[in-house]
């Protein structure tokens, strides 16, 4: 049976397993890669081998697998629906693919396609899609289809014709801290997908060129607000174009809930009756310095980082900083929004406390092509941002962690 299938074109099919028993022959790292989809597929999975790797381990540990820690022994697959053969024992996997063979238990064996009654096809996921891509005896070119095509479902690229894949709504999207190859993969998705998008300033425009014809892109900066605070009229604009039925994406900088106003939308959205998605995004507060080559946190150097908003000065009665405190702790200290309190952010912590000669960075449009880091002292940072023209968006860091690989400060 296993030359006749060889000399034909492999028939594939989805295994329903759930609940089903799989008897995997030995534990090394091609059990480790097929392990967690037949963990997902809810298979009834058997691990029979002296030994495993670390992850294999981990599994039984936890009750995801079941391990006998022993041989294969003639009988193993009697009761399997599907068998993964890939022990070191050659005389072992061909015993055990000849019983598989008697009972008719599909098999798949890492050591011998061609004795297989199965193959594993390359296999990938995107948002409810699995793609299983078999290129016969050449696994390379199997993956390689596979990635190209389950990366063009995730950024829209590919467009395949379905139902919408979420009622519409709004989707409160972070789009990372300005490079747009930071956005998540589901944020992506949702951008392809959006009918409208109302962007911020801080969001990554470039994917906004990206975009179908079709959709309307609204600059949230020129929404005209009247009567309205602003903050009012974005939320008034989400829920319009919801209540007319379209897809809107809120395209957001960074996070949608790290000084993104994003919990404020996603309360008005629900007060409206508008369902919300919020897709979380990378933030400028650890990615910004760390594509500046600061760590927030090190070894030996800063076991916690503390990030606060800059935009009001700490002598403002608007503030809800604390940062008598703030200046007490030995930590790294980012602050956001804080070009232009910079100096008096510096003089509040040195008065009460912070050394004055505390390392201190600024890093201007993070993660873009315009990306530019300026380093100081606490004591000189307000001088220093203002010498050097530093303007927002900006990411100010304070302590240690900026002279790990820093260059000569200034």
């Amino acid at each position: 049976m296993a030359e006749h299938a060889a000399e034909h074109a492999a028939y594939p099919v989805g295994l329903r397993l759930s609940g089903r028993r799989v008897v995997v022959l030995g534990a090394g790292q091609v059990a480790q890669r097929r392990l967690p989809s037949l963990i997902a597929a809810g298979a009834d999975v058997l691990l029979i081998s002296p030994s495993a790797t670390p992850s294999v381990e981990a599994m039984a540990d936890t009750g995801e697998i079941r391990w006998e820690r022993r041989r294969y022994e003639a009988g193993d697959l009697a009761d399997a629906w599907y068998a993964l053969i890939s022990t070191d024992d050659p005389e072992a996997n061909a015993a055990a693919s000849q019983e598989a063979e008697d009972h008719r238990v599909w098999c798949v064996r890492s050591d011998d396609a061609e004795a297989a009654t199965a193959w594993t096809p390359a296999t990938g996921h995107s948002e409810g899609v699995t793609v299983a891509v078999l290129t016969g005896r050449d696994p390379r070119r199997s993956a390689a289809v596979r990635d190209a095509i389950v990366e063009e479902l995730r950024d829209g690229t590919l467009a395949a014709p379905h139902h919408r894949s979420r009622a519409t709504g709004v989707a409160l999207v972070g789009g990372g801290p300005g490079d747009p190859d930071l956005i998540t993969v589901r944020g992506r998705r949702l951008l392809a997908e959006a009918d409208v998008v109302i962007a911020d300033r801080l969001g990554p425009r470039d994917l906004l060129a990206e975009l179908p014809p079709h959709v309307e892109v609204i600059d949230a900066a020129k929404i005209p607000y009247g009567r309205f605070m602003a903050q009012e009229a974005i939320n008034q604009a989400l829920i319009e174009h919801a209540q007319a039925g379209k897809a809107v994406v809120r395209l957001k900088g960074g996070d949608p809930f790290v000084f993104g106003r994003g919990m404020e939308e996603a309360q008005a959205l629900a007060e409206a009756g508008i369902p919300c998605t919020v897709v979380p995004g990378i933030s400028s507060t650890i990615s910004v310095p760390g594509a500046a080559g600061i760590p927030v946190t090190h070894r030996g150097v800063a076991h916690e980082f503390t990030v606060v908003s800059g935009h009001v000065a700490p002598d403002d009665a608007r503030s809800l900083v604390d940062w008598p405190a703030l200046a007490k702790l030995r930590g790294t200290l980012v602050v956001l929004m804080g070009v232009e309190n910079s100096g008096a952010i510096a003089a509040k912590l040195i008065e009460h406390g912070r050394p004055a000669d505390t390392p201190a960075a600024v890093i201007q449009e993070g993660t873009t092509a315009a990306q530019r880091r300026v380093d100081a002292t606490l004591a000189t940072l307000g001088e220093t941002v203002r010498a050097e023209g530093v303007r927002p968006p900006a990411v100010i860091v304070v302590g240690d962690v900026v002279a790990i690989a820093s260059p000569t400060r200034k």
